[in-house]
């Protein structure tokens, strides 16, 4: 373990990656804390691209690993306050693990991705981290916060939820969940892992399980959200806005839109149209598995996201986002505005977006 030095502001998990990423960037860009005071993990290691890459940002670099706790306890000595961004590793979630509800008797506990997320967890008590913000996911909006999800992709985020809602209570440590907006820059995905790329997927219909409304989130306007959150730490009159809350970081409903509607953005930017075909979920896994070629395990498991959006999981009703833009004298970025950018293959859209 290195030696105890003295407390820097925030630790942000994945800060390679595209939330942690972005985060990073808005923390340093809108000047909300000194660059220093920001420790980036990366499970890269100091001779790779990555680590010199973090370095270039003025933020300290540590190595931390989902797989490993004692990296993680290691990395977060002196942090006050941890961006826990969830592990990308959706393969943890596949098979029995997506089945276990916290309940269910003989189920495959823990087995999911919330295992890592437990080792980061349970490292972050003992390095003494006072503050622990979670990114969970847009699902799961009931007229307010749901507890329950019918999406596949939701579990571990819940599970997780719940063992940081005891770790708070048994340990002292503030908690806040955020529940990120599904990406507008992941419609592909949605719209039945369509090739945006130079409009290469040449389906005029895609098959789908099911469809609804979602509230599309930029991923720079996520990360200038949850820098401002972070960015309360220590600071009690702010700090209290967020601390033993959960909620939503996602565009206001009126702007939702369904997979069938991004599918007509994309054919009138393509010059060529697309549509949504809902088929049912067993026609939906069928297809993507014999005609598309994919792994079952995968499929399956993602299949259950259309319940989700036919239940108006992803309809989601909180202002927290457009709150948090303003005091930085932004507007979220319309998704229509991402996916045409997209489908032109437009090289600058990642960074007009940042600059946003």
């Amino acid at each position: 373990m290195q030696e105890s030095t003295p407390m820097s502001k925030i630790a942000i998990v994945g800060a390679s990656g595209k939330l942690g990423g972005a985060t990073l960037s808005a923390l340093v860009a809108h000047d909300l804390t000194p660059a220093s005071d920001v420790i980036a993990l990366t499970s890269s290691t100091p001779d790779s691209q990555t680590w010199a890459k973090l370095s270039s940002t003025g933020a300290q670099v540590r190595h931390a690993r989902f797989e490993d706790g004692a990296t993680f306890e290691s990395a977060l000595q002196g942090v006050q306050t941890l961006f826990l961004v969830s592990t990308p590793n959706i393969a943890l979630d596949f098979g029995v693990a997506m089945d276990y509800d916290g309940t269910a008797p003989g189920a495959e506990k823990d087995k999911g991705r919330e295992s890592h997320h437990k080792n980061a967890i349970d490292a972050a008590v003992k390095a003494g981290v006072k503050w622990i913000v979670y990114s969970s996911l847009g699902f799961g909006f009931k007229g307010g916060v749901g507890r329950e999800s019918k999406a596949g992709v939701m579990r571990a985020h819940l599970r997780t939820e719940g063992y940081l809602s005891g770790i708070g209570a048994a340990h002292g440590v503030k908690i806040t969940i955020l529940r990120e907006g599904l990406y507008n820059e992941s419609w592909p995905l949605y719209l039945g892992y369509f090739d945006s790329k130079n409009a290469k997927d040449e389906r005029d219909v895609v098959p789908l399980a099911g469809d609804g409304k979602i509230c599309w989130t930029a991923i720079h306007d996520l990360g200038v959200a949850s820098a401002l959150v972070l960015a309360a730490g220590g600071k009690e009159d702010e700090e209290k806005e967020f601390v033993g809350r959960t909620f939503y970081l996602s565009t206001r409903p009126e702007t939702a839109k369904t997979v069938g509607e991004i599918a007509e953005i994309v054919g009138k930017e393509r010059g060529r149209g697309v549509r949504v075909d809902i088929v049912g979920r067993k026609e939906h896994e069928r297809y993507y598995v014999e005609d598309k070629g994919m792994q079952r395990p995968g499929v399956e498991w993602w299949a259950s996201t259309y319940e989700a959006l036919e239940d108006d999981e992803c309809h989601v009703d909180d202002p927290m986002l457009e709150k948090l833009l303003a005091q930085v004298g932004l507007k979220p970025i319309p998704v229509e505005e991402t996916v045409a950018a997209m489908v032109k293959g437009d090289g600058d859209w990642k960074s007009r977006q940042q600059k946003a």
